[in-house]
């Protein structure tokens, strides 16, 4: 039986693609740039994803993905600017970003009142923390398992074997890893790593798009809003 949720931040709880085409504009506009264009987004999804990835598979940190991104960004879309200097207001503008998915509040509302909640995310610890105060939903989460802090990012086993060890510190009846269900968009990081990590898992298709992966979810919804058919 599920004793807890372990729910993902970014693009789960907190809308960061909107975030992102937000705070391009508004840079752009800031430094002079040329102006931003909606196909710009997708060049940033893709080379952020791959910088990512390279992070969930160790081959970068977060200090090197903030010194690369925007300036592989700003060559890919023929822009001459420091992407340093981009990177500082990206983040700065990150801080305060805390633009919900649509039905997160419900959701969690519903699940506070049967499991315990934690989140999940790879990111700076204060910053996840602080978006999650602005967001107004801190407050659901008896605890936040974040990179940062925990010291490896998912899908790493570890990350999820020391969230774990976290989670039953003080506690008189231990909570095991198949008790547990990761809730999350990221097949790679929040189902694949859930799954390695003995958990079930749940994934946010939220737009749609076919698994062409061996990664099988348990349970997989396109609405936040069809979560409690399932818990």
């Amino acid at each position: 039986m599920i004793q807890a949720i372990w729910i993902d931040i970014d693009d789960t709880l907190l809308d960061f693609d909107a975030y992102v085409k937000q705070a391009m504009q508004s840079g752009f506009t800031h430094f002079g740039l040329k102006p931003y264009e909606p196909q710009m987004f997708e060049v940033f999804d893709t080379i952020n994803n791959g910088l990512w990835q390279q992070i969930e598979q160790g081959k970068l940190d977060f200090e090197g993905l903030q010194k690369v991104r925007f300036n592989t960004i700003f060559k890919a879309l023929g822009i001459e600017f420091d992407g340093v200097r981009f990177e500082r207001y990206f983040r700065e503008c990150l801080w305060d970003s805390a633009i919900l998915i649509q039905g997160v509040e419900p959701m969690l509302r519903y699940l506070s009142q049967k499991y315990l909640l934690y989140t999940a995310s790879n990111g700076p610890y204060k910053q996840q923390l602080h978006r999650l105060e602005a967001g107004g939903i801190r407050h659901y989460f008896e605890d936040c398992f974040i990179s940062e802090k925990i010291g490896v990012s998912k899908p790493d086993k570890a990350f999820y074997d020391r969230a774990l060890q976290q989670l039953n510190q003080g506690r008189e009846e231990a909570i095991a890893a198949a008790q547990c269900l990761m809730l999350g968009d990221s097949l790679r990081s929040d189902i694949a790593g859930g799954k390695a990590a003995g958990m079930q898992t749940l994934w946010f298709n939220k737009k749609g798009v076919a698994n062409t992966t061996a990664t099988v979810p348990d349970f997989e919804v396109r609405h936040l809003e069809e979560v409690k058919m399932y818990l």
